[in-house]
């Protein structure tokens, strides 16, 4: 079975996004800084979270609009990596996250 994703949008409400170094260089997302100057060092990006994705006032992503993702087809990596129908063992937690919150 080929993991697909759902378009449940419960990741993007759960989750910070951490883009890569490309992606952030790249200001084609809009981050938790960017009211800052942006900060050209990486590892200085990472360490302080200037590389996660801005979150709206309820700490979701601020790309999720109407439930969807309205990036969906240039998404971060790191959101193109995870499926919550994944099997593998790094998204165990995460999947547990998301199931609870789709009981509810």
């Amino acid at each position: 079975m080929e993991d697909k994703c759902s378009e449940c949008g419960e990741c993007c409400k759960l989750f910070l996004i951490n883009l890569t170094e490309a992606e952030y260089k790249s200001k084609e997302f809009k981050t938790q800084f960017d009211e800052f100057d942006f900060i050209g060092d990486f590892n200085l990006a990472e360490e302080c979270g200037a590389n996660i994705l801005e979150q709206d006032s309820y700490g979701g992503c601020i790309y999720l609009e109407n439930g969807k993702c309205s990036i969906h087809q240039q998404r971060p990596e790191s959101c193109k990596e995870f499926f919550c129908t994944s099997k593998d063992e790094k998204y165990k937690d995460m999947i547990q996250e998301i199931n609870k919150v789709k009981k509810n």
